[in-house]
């Protein structure tokens, strides 16, 4: 935060994509971690799904890496902090996992993330002092409306679960 406690907004470009980048990266490794608790816990299904969001999150990683000319994820991203003051991660708690889920419970999880990114990137270009910075915001605003659509788009394609989703007639023990 700045000493008026506005949030830190990057002064560049390669700036801003470096946060982009690393809100997808973040994004991606997150939906792999998920993947592999739906694994241990015997739900395929639905690790595919998330091996699959995560899949898409790396292709946004891509893009942006692609669109700056970037060859390898730059020095400033790694490690680097958020932005202060700004809600921006795309991935979910692991306290939202549950070894019963049901893939619209990722698809739910998916469009929460990409609804907090759309309104990341729109609050972003709202606070933006450079012109470059609020035209690369609002291009990203865009591109995550886009994945909101999508992402409901497949929730029309997957059941709802029932009301007893989370219900283990044969509950995992743990002895010691």
């Amino acid at each position: 935060m700045s000493p008026a406690g506005e949030p830190q907004l990057p002064a560049t470009l390669e700036g801003f994509m470096a946060q982009a980048l690393q809100m997808e990266l973040e994004a991606a490794r997150r939906y792999q971690e998920f993947a592999d608790m739906m694994e241990v816990h015997n739900n395929p299904e639905v690790g595919a799904w998330f091996r699959k969001m995560a899949a898409v999150e790396g292709k946004h990683a891509d893009h942006i890496m692609a669109q700056m000319g970037w060859r390898e994820v730059p020095a400033q991203v790694v490690g680097a902090p958020m932005l202060a003051g700004m809600t921006a991660s795309e991935g979910a708690a692991t306290d939202e996992i549950h070894y019963l889920m049901q893939p619209w419970h990722v698809l739910q999880l998916a469009l929460a993330s990409e609804e907090r990114a759309e309104a990341f990137f729109a609050q972003l270009a709202q606070l933006a002092t450079h012109d470059s910075v609020r035209q690369a915001a609002l291009a990203l605003q865009q591109e995550e409306h886009e994945h909101v659509e999508l992402v409901k788009a497949w929730l029309l394609k997957v059941p709802q679960p029932d009301a007893n989703w989370d219900q283990d007639p044969d509950p995992p023990r743990y002895d010691d």
